[in-house]
């Protein structure tokens, strides 16, 4: 469903769903039952305006009675934002893709409080199209290789390969192979346990402990698996859920759903804001999509990510610290490109701080 509001400030307009019937008389009074504990006048102010519009541009009153629409358009009224000290880097532009290089920190799409500190944000507002689409997504926390589609009419072709899982893709991590910021080495990510919502956060995680339902690989056991990694690459599986509401994904017992290629790419010092610890360098492939799944692949191999708050406990909420970055990168991605035929490869610039030196 197109919207009848063009984009603004890089920024879609929301679309509401309205009842068609219920105790309401009108839509306004609707929104207010719905919304007004957040900005009663504020919502009154649009409908008096004419901010709020039904399909086809029709502009609704404080006046419009209930089932006349179906589905709203409005411009929400954006959050002070703190901005994101980096910039993300154009590493290719042409008629159908934009391709980038994101920042650590820096969200793919808008939502909760960050709207124009977002890459697709910046990115229209940069380019001047509001076309711009991302053709996949990386966490806030993850920083490397993002696609977008430049194009409505060839965005299709391009998802399509996404659908089919025609995209290689390739990361890179880092892991701490002794004792850091209170969490202890060789700690493994257990089966079931806590996928922790925003208000149970507190207390899962005790310094130099194993989180609930985890365990500790002695310092044997923890050479022996980066020992076994250097000499030949890990094809790991197992079966991972994600419950809506939850910040983690959670192991499970039964089929495996989830596949990522491990190979170790070299150990030795750190020279980052960790300098001096024994860290490990891997290059990663995942074979499926789950939420999450190479955080926790390595986290359940006792070799969980540097600077990882999920994984393989849940820590407390706590501010950016744009010092201590999570030690992901996604390194490059590849396909053949379905409108020339010929085979495309992007490959980000950027380096974990905390790799091996």
């Amino acid at each position: 469903m197109i919207s009848p509001l063009p984009v603004r400030n890089g920024v879609n307009a929301t679309r509401l769903r309205v009842p068609a019937e219920g105790p309401w008389a009108t839509v306004c009074a609707y929104m207010l039952h719905r919304f007004g504990h957040v900005d009663a006048a504020g919502i009154i102010r649009r409908f008096q305006n004419g901010e709020i519009v039904g399909l086809n541009g029709t502009t609704l009153d404080e006046h419009t009675t209930l089932g006349c629409h179906e589905f709203i358009w409005y411009y929400r009224s954006l959050p002070v934002e703190e901005p994101i000290p980096f910039t993300e880097t154009i590493l290719f532009q042409d008629e159908n893709l934009l391709v980038i290089d994101k920042p650590h920190f820096l969200p793919t799409t808008p939502g909760g409080r960050f709207i124009q500190e977002s890459a697709l944000v910046r990115l229209r507002n940069r380019t001047g199209n509001p076309e711009l689409i991302p053709m996949h997504r990386l966490d806030r926390a993850t920083a490397g290789i993002l696609l977008f589609s430049t194009n409505p009419a060839t965005r299709g072709a391009y998802q399509t390969l996404f659908e089919r899982r025609e995209i290689s893709k390739t990361y890179e991590a880092v892991s701490a192979l002794e004792p850091v910021a209170g969490r202890p080495a060789g700690e493994v990510l257990g089966s079931g346990g806590l996928g922790g919502s925003a208000e149970d956060r507190s207390g899962n995680a005790v310094d130099g402990l194993p989180g609930p339902g985890n365990h500790l690989l002695t310092p044997d056991e923890l050479r022996a698996r980066v020992e076994s990694l250097a000499h030949e690459p890990l094809v790991y599986r197992n079966r991972m859920s994600k419950i809506k509401g939850q910040l983690r994904s959670l192991l499970e017992e039964g089929e495996p759903n989830a596949e990522s290629r491990i190979e170790l790419l070299g150990t030795g010092i750190s020279s980052g804001y960790f300098a001096g610890l024994n860290v490990a360098r891997f290059k990663l492939s995942p074979h499926s999509g789950k939420t999450h799944q190479l955080r926790v692949h390595l986290a359940a191999l006792g070799l969980g990510i540097l600077g990882d708050p999920f994984y393989p406990t849940l820590l407390d909420l706590a501010p950016d610290d744009y010092a201590r970055p999570l030690q992901l990168l996604a390194r490059s991605i590849s396909f053949i490109d379905p409108l020339s035929g010929t085979p495309a490869s992007y490959t980000s610039e950027l380096e974990l701080a905390e790799s091996p030196a």
